[in-house]
């Protein structure tokens, strides 16, 4: 892992314009701090990875983006989700943005970076009212969505239900499938109409709007196959059954 990241880190520092000074030890320190925090099945060390290298890819097409900060930014955004599991109430993007914060301050960051780090945090949350502002958290923002997109976004979001006990879809009143765009009850399709539909055209960069565009299709004829094979399901089968019962 470690090979394949700082190798990354360096193909990236060719093209970027404010270089990262980053040295492999402060990698080290910030991902094992990020290792620590990780308990989330579909929020893994994985996840994590997936959204830096994501970040990096962008970052090829935005010279202008600082690699020491977006890097810091990907390793850490995540690490507020415990405290969100644990207290519902508590926004993980938030949570995570102190937390980040506090840690860099007291590992020897500068208040800028710890700033400016702790900014990307707190705004990359797709259901936040705190939008990104500085060009790393827009970059953050959508290597972070891009996880959500695509065939991967829809398996993390089945893995994330699942840990709560929450259903492929909710029924209506005389027992049909709901396709979830009018949803008030959590479930996979109420999911994916509310938010993995609307991904596609919430990207701020044009690198993170051109990787989502590519796995768009497979996500929505995944969606499409399944309402095809348990909405008829129910119309057909309720109507054989209310045959054989009085």
């Amino acid at each position: 892992m470690m090979t394949s990241s700082k190798a990354l880190m360096k193909k990236s520092s060719r093209n970027i314009a404010a270089l990262t000074n980053m040295d492999i030890n402060k990698y080290k320190l910030l991902e094992g701090y990020m290792l620590s925090c990780m308990e989330d099945s579909a929020h893994d060390k994985e996840h994590i990875y997936r959204v830096l290298y994501a970040a990096l890819d962008i970052a090829q097409s935005e010279p202008a983006a600082d690699a020491d900060i977006l890097i810091a930014a990907c390793l850490l955004h995540d690490i507020g989700r415990a405290e969100q599991f644990e207290n519902p109430a508590l926004c993980h993007a938030q949570v995570g943005a102190e937390k980040a914060k506090r840690f860099l301050l007291e590992n020897g960051f500068d208040e800028a970076f710890a700033s400016a780090v702790s900014h990307c945090i707190s705004a990359h949350r797709f259901r936040g009212d705190n939008p990104p502002q500085s060009l790393e958290a827009k970059i953050l923002f959508d290597a972070d969505k891009l996880d959500a997109t695509g065939t991967l976004g829809i398996a993390r979001t089945l893995q994330y239900k699942s840990s709560f006990s929450e259903p492929l879809y909710s029924l209506d009143e005389n027992g049909f499938v709901l396709d979830g765009s009018a949803d008030e009850a959590p479930s996979f399709f109420q999911e994916y109409k509310f938010k993995l539909e609307k991904l596609y055209s919430r990207f701020l960069t044009e690198r993170g709007r051109q990787l989502a565009l590519e796995r768009q299709a497979a996500a929505v004829d995944f969606y499409n196959a399944m309402l095809s094979e348990t909405k008829p399901a129910y119309e057909k089968g309720k109507a054989l059954l209310d045959k054989y019962i009085n």
